[in-house]
């Protein structure tokens, strides 16, 4: 029984290693290879949820599992999006644009790549050093929030983007947003925001039909019309985090501004 959240993270492992061999073997003459890679690591994402939940359900954690399942995501969600990041959107910038913008793009997509990576790896740190940890902008006590966006759901955004658009960028500016977005995406996993966990879903409590419903309603959009839904996934995710923290900033600032405004409460005494 312990060996079985184990396969799991091997799983992962495995799809990470496919990632990086499809991304490598990509080109413009061949961007299916591409399409691979982005489609392995979201195939990862289900096996690193279930590693640990099988783990617990079967009473089998340990210490083994969990550094083994922090290296694995290093490895699949670290390392293979961000050698897809730069493969698939700086790399294969057609040579017919000019030399030494290209060259420059790809140097500043390289280190942006990198800078991917090294939030990934900080990220699962803290995650494995902090204890109950609360973001800056707290959210509602029912629910159950991660600090800073989870290095999965960063991956899944490269790859579902890759996914949904196939294709390499033909352009600087179309460069020149990947750039933006992969930086962003990095920014996020370091940062101190509030993103849902949906850690107090519990599966093993009974649920409605109509539960049943939307889950092969779900299914049946992501088989055949997985480009836009994993898109439109992913994004939302992502910016779910940054639109929280504008509201939670905003709502302060009207807080302040009100404390400002209300006129000192003065003590009256009878005489």
């Amino acid at each position: 029984m312990y060996l079985l959240p184990s396969l799991f993270t091997v799983g992962n492992i495995a799809a990470g290693y496919f990632a990086i061999t499809q991304s490598l073997q990509g080109s413009l003459l061949q961007p299916q290879h591409f399409d691979y890679a982005a489609l392995a690591i979201g195939f990862a994402i289900p096996f690193d949820a279930l590693d640990g939940r099988i783990a617990r359900m079967t009473n089998t954690t340990s210490d083994f599992g969990k550094e083994l399942d922090s290296l694995a995501d290093v490895i699949t969600f670290g390392v293979a999006p961000s050698i897809l990041a730069f493969s698939w959107g700086f790399r294969m910038l057609p040579m017919g644009m000019d030399p030494a913008l290209r060259e420059k793009l790809i140097q500043l997509g390289a280190f942006v790549c990198f800078l991917f990576l090294i939030c990934g790896a900080s990220r699962l740190a803290r995650f494995n050093i902090s204890h109950d940890p609360l973001p800056k902008n707290p959210g509602r006590p029912d629910r159950k929030y991660f600090v800073g966006m989870p290095i999965p759901a960063a991956a899944g955004v490269i790859a579902a983007v890759v996914h949904a658009f196939g294709h390499p960028p033909f352009n600087a500016w179309t460069a020149g947003v990947w750039l933006v977005l992969v930086g962003l995406t990095g920014f996020l996993m370091v940062s101190t925001w509030r993103f849902w966990s949906g850690k107090e879903i519990n599966l093993a409590n009974r649920h409605p039909f109509q539960w049943i419903v939307v889950l092969g309603l779900l299914i049946y959009l992501l088989v055949f019309f997985s480009r836009p839904v994993l898109l439109v996934l992913a994004l939302a995710y992502m910016f779910s985090g940054v639109l929280a923290r504008a509201a939670y900033s905003r709502r302060r600032h009207r807080k302040s501004e009100q404390q400002a405004i209300a006129p000192p409460v003065q003590n009256h005494t009878s005489e």
